[in-house]
């Protein structure tokens, strides 16, 4: 196969891949349904902010926890028993729209209680891919793994506006209940070795040794920094598309499924390219190029003067985001020991699961008062003077040229 999909050669990981885009396409009809509902409920750019922070705000404390579960337990059981946490939760949500009881209250608690259960299981479905395919194929798995996270962006939207036009808000949510059954099939078909966690060690030694690992290797702390960057400034674009959509252009559901569309197309378009381009240029370029090129794409997001440019300009950012995104976590899958992987990837989920919702909720209330362009276009150009004083002061990316595996070694227990 082409470098791009040469990871497909794997079945185990196509199947997964297969099971994951079916749930993120009903993730995503949920997304835009979720959304489009806070929206036209509240006019406020804040409540819209608080539901996608509430999804992702787990991440900041259990992701920690998930992390050290991954290395200590049968990443399959634990990815299988949160999938399955999350579509009990979807249903729940179905039942409540069908009942007209989808407060923008209850929806949030539920947003949150999805958000746990992924935070508690992502870090297994990171852990298991290096295990699918071989090493010189990993940041490929992941650009694909993004694909498909995104190619449910573009289709998930899509059948979003058209179930809710049928059906409402209900048969949305109950759709993405039903699409759960898919990854659980795919997972019930890996057979993977069960990690070997150090005897006499504590969950919260465990959690002491991810963070170690992270402060051992100096691109690995490189990785953390960027993505601090990334997560607080560029990712809240994401949880306000629906109010770029309806407050800017007021646009509502037609709007919001055409952004978070466009956005896919960047994203999976990068998805595709990331591959063959960190084979050619090496995973240090191709991350500085992306980080460089996302905030001046958000502004142009930011100023785009009608619906048709910010969709263009939205595939740019989109493209940007996910090339920034899978480098970090390529990157870092490369870098850490398999014995801490779960734990050094849970460390990035809890970055996201801190700094986007606060981000998001910083961004949305400002929004509220100054206007979503000026806030939009403020964040990129505070990210790209940030980007700009660190160059100056020396390219803080060269540490990620050596490969830094085995520069942690695990203490013994006491």
């Amino acid at each position: 196969m082409p470098g791009a999909f040469a990871p497909f050669r794997h079945p185990p990981f196509r199947r997964l891949w297969a099971g994951a885009f079916v749930s993120n396409v009903g993730t995503w009809m949920e997304a835009v349904a979720l959304q489009v509902l806070v929206t036209e409920t509240t006019r406020r750019a804040g409540w819209t902010g608080l539901v996608a922070a509430a999804s992702f705000a787990p991440a900041a404390v259990l992701g920690p926890v998930g992390g050290a579960l991954a290395d200590r337990h049968p990443r399959t059981a634990l990815l299988a028993a949160t999938t399955s946490v999350q579509m009990l939760l979807a249903a729940a949500l179905a039942a409540l729209a069908a009942t007209g009881r989808a407060t923008p209250g209850l929806v949030t608690l539920i947003a949150f209680g999805g958000g746990c259960a992924s935070a508690l299981g992502f870090p297994a479905y990171q852990a298991i891919l290096p295990d699918l395919v071989p090493r010189a194929e990993v940041v490929g798995a992941m650009a694909l793994s993004g694909a498909q996270w995104n190619l449910g962006r573009i289709v998930g939207p899509a059948l979003a506006g058209l179930v809710l036009a049928a059906g409402g808000y209900a048969w949305a949510f109950a759709v993405n209940a039903l699409s759960f059954l898919a990854v659980l099939g795919a997972i019930t078909t890996l057979r993977l070795p069960a990690p070997v966690p150090a005897a006499g060690t504590t969950l919260a030694a465990a959690i002491r040794e991810g963070i170690g690992a992270v402060r051992a290797d100096p691109g690995l702390r490189v990785v953390v920094g960027a993505m601090t960057l990334t997560s607080f400034l560029a990712a809240p674009f994401i949880g306000l598309v629906a109010a770029m959509a309806v407050t800017v252009f007021e646009a509502s559901s037609s709007g919001t499924a055409a952004l978070v569309t466009a956005q896919g197309v960047g994203a999976v378009a990068m998805a595709v390219a990331l591959g063959p381009l960190v084979g050619r240029f090496g995973n240090r370029r191709v991350l500085v190029a992306v980080l460089a090129a996302l905030p001046v794409a958000l502004v142009a997001y930011g100023c785009a003067p009608t619906l048709p440019v910010a969709v263009v300009a939205i595939v740019l950012v989109g493209g940007c985001y996910l090339g920034a995104l899978s480098s970090f976590t390529g990157i870092a899958q490369l870098r850490a020991p398999a014995a801490v992987r779960g734990r050094v990837l849970s460390l990035l989920m809890v970055l996201l699961g801190v700094l986007y919702p606060l981000g998001t909720l910083v961004q949305g209330t400002l929004a509220d008062a100054a206007g979503l362009r000026r806030v939009t276009v403020g964040a990129a150009v505070c990210m790209l003077a940030m980007l700009a004083v660190a160059a100056r002061r020396g390219d803080p990316t060269r540490a990620l040229e050596p490969t830094g595996r085995g520069a942690w070694r695990p203490r013994p227990p006491r």
